[in-house]
């Protein structure tokens, strides 16, 4: 709305649902090169941190929930809420260090020019590495 302004965060969470929150942080610290952030007065809630840890503007939150069920993308009773891309220099390579981590490439690719590859991280949600 015109006059309303904007708000101005100054941090960005992006967190994802699944089963086991530690297991997943795992998964995207070794991907990332990040650190998790486990804390004991949060068991059901675990962050992953880009290297300059708390005071980085952005970071991803790992939020276990019961009866958890992963998206069943492209198709499926499970849609598809959000993924995350990651740019990267070299898909190929990229591809390597993802599927070492847990990664698993999506039977599904959309890209019909290769400029980016469809992958699940091990709790099921869609993640794309992106070359520009």
């Amino acid at each position: 709305m015109p006059g309303m302004g904007s708000i101005r965060p100054k941090k960005y969470v992006f967190a994802l649902d699944c089963a086991d929150a530690s297991a997943l942080a795992q998964f995207y610290a070794e991907l990332l090169g990040w650190q998790v952030d486990d804390r004991p007065e949060y068991p059901d809630w675990v962050d992953v941190l880009p290297p300059e840890g708390n005071a980085a503007p952005v970071k991803l939150g790992c939020q276990q929930i019961e009866n958890y069920r992963p998206p069943t993308w492209p198709d499926g009773p499970i849609p598809q809420q959000a993924h995350l891309d990651f740019y990267v220099d070299s898909i190929a390579e990229s591809s390597i260090a993802a599927e070492a981590a847990g990664a698993v490439r999506h039977s599904h690719q959309p890209s019909e020019d290769g400029n980016f590859v469809v992958f699940l991280d091990p709790e099921g949600h869609p993640f794309c590495l992106c070359e520009e």
